[in-house]
């Protein structure tokens, strides 16, 4: 994982300033063999209930209105869990200054972005990302888009 400003990519975000805005981050190991403890300890810490598989790359149907989908502004009432286990992809998410941190995760990459945390999500150059989503129930998932935030 690499992150840094979008108004200014040469200033690297380090992870000390991505944990003081509350986003966390483990390196796994790129196998399954070697990713299953670590994430299953990750898990039962967290209290991570359930956990599915998405893929998002040339062969998934509607990925243009997905990927749309995904890059709008948004928030969950839940913290949001990804761990990468084959391709990229890149995270923009707004500083407690409304500054955009751009945050590129690949395979090993564990990334927790908190709850209430306005971001957006997109496929980098590669355009593919296999991911294990992780929940404490379903409920917080639900994205929060930032203009209904603004409106109300």
């Amino acid at each position: 994982m690499h992150a840094w400003y979008l108004d200014d990519p040469s200033h690297p975000v380090p992870p000390e300033r991505l944990a003081a805005e509350g986003i966390l981050h483990w390196a796994l190991p790129t196998t399954e063999a070697e990713w299953a403890a670590p994430l299953q300890a990750i898990r039962d810490a967290r209290g991570y209930v359930q956990m599915d598989q998405v893929h998002l790359g040339p062969t998934t149907p509607n990925l243009d209105g997905l990927c749309q989908k995904f890059w709008e502004e948004h928030l969950h009432t839940d913290e949001e869990i990804r761990f990468v286990v084959a391709g990229a992809g890149v995270f923009d998410l707004r500083d407690t200054a409304d500054r955009w941190m751009r945050v590129h995760v690949a395979a090993g990459d564990l990334i927790v972005v908190p709850k209430d945390k306005y971001h957006r999500f997109a496929l980098d150059d590669a355009g593919t990302i296999t991911c294990k989503r992780l929940f404490k129930d379903m409920g917080g998932w639900t994205p929060v888009p930032r203009a209904t935030q603004t409106a109300a």
